[in-house]
């Protein structure tokens, strides 16, 4: 059901497992995916600082990788926002631990997204009308993330049972007595998922000065920094979400089967999407798609001053 109301007066002893959340395919699929689109995003920051460092400049820059990155940096952007959507419109029936797998798979496509970002941010600016696009699915991720942060934060504040939905803990009525008073888990969980939300708004704020300011210092420091610091959040939010699952993990809630397990259809199919990148790179390698080349660094000051749209010969060598 969807924006239903949840059944918050029966306190079920186990609740069912939900491949299509925490299954072994869909999560090994979300793991790899963003592991692609970080080690592309750390290859091209590298290669472009030691070619600067180096005063080599590249008539050809890596094509395949770029546009791949991009691919991957539209897909991560909207997948954060879609199983967010989705997770929030069944709250009603979401227990925490379904709702908080959704969780850390959003901070993993935004961890994602964001370092795609630090890669091919030159290429953003050059539009502006895609630039204030991305810039507002990256507020409506920022939304959707700190909502269901609240949703968390008050499950624990609440206390509410495991077996319940999360919608129940903006309920009245429902307190557990195995609640953050009597264990100091939950005050630890408490205090993460506030660090969690501030975290979240601060990436966003950096992410949005770095998307939209036009005069950055230390470009190259910023990039090898943010690199290292999404990488971190990415790594954290798949080692929190294997260790909760049942497909790797020990979940903190009775399942009453063993279904994220199982490699349902669903879970194959998962795994089978993950040949797409490679037939787009079979693609450009042979020429049929066009990806424009970025930016060079004495193209930059041009192009912010304008003299890009009155140079013909510029805007054909960009």
């Amino acid at each position: 059901m969807v924006f239903g109301t949840p059944n918050c007066t029966v306190i079920p002893d186990q609740v069912p497992s939900d491949p299509g959340i925490a299954g072994a395919g869909v999560l090994l699929s979300s793991t790899i995916t963003a592991g692609l689109a970080l080690l592309m995003s750390g290859s091209l920051i590298i290669q472009e600082f030691w070619q600067s460092s180096l005063r080599k400049h590249d008539p050809n820059p890596s094509k395949i990788r770029r546009k791949l990155l991009n691919s991957y940096s539209d897909q991560q952007i909207i997948v954060g926002i879609g199983i967010q959507s989705v997770g929030l419109a069944q709250s009603d029936v979401l227990v925490p631990y379904h709702f908080f797998i959704i969780w850390m798979l959003s901070l993993l496509s935004m961890a994602t997204h964001n370092a795609t970002l630090l890669t091919l941010v030159k290429d953003f600016q050059r539009d502006k009308v895609l630039r204030w696009l991305r810039q507002f699915l990256m507020f409506v991720n920022l939304a959707l993330s700190c909502t269901f942060g609240a949703f968390v934060l008050q499950s624990k504040a609440r206390g509410l049972p495991n077996t319940l939905p999360i919608a129940c803990s903006w309920a009245g009525g429902v307190h557990d007595n195995t609640g953050p008073n009597n264990n100091a888990a939950y005050g630890l969980d408490y205090f993460g998922t506030i660090i969690t939300i501030v975290g979240n708004c601060i990436v966003f704020g950096l992410a949005t000065w770095y998307l939209q300011s036009r005069l950055q210092r230390f470009y190259r420091s910023v990039q090898l920094c943010g690199l290292v610091l999404m990488g971190g959040i990415a790594i954290g939010a798949t080692v929190r979400v294997f260790l909760l699952s049942q497909a790797f993990g020990t979940p903190d809630v009775k399942l009453a089967d063993q279904g994220e397990k199982s490699w349902s259809f669903g879970q194959l199919l998962s795994m089978l999407m993950l040949i797409l990148p490679v037939i787009s790179a079979v693609e450009i390698l042979r020429g049929e798609i066009a990806v424009a080349p970025p930016v060079q660094e004495d193209d930059k000051e041009r192009l912010y001053s304008g003299e890009l749209d009155t140079n013909p010969m510029i805007i054909n060598r960009v």
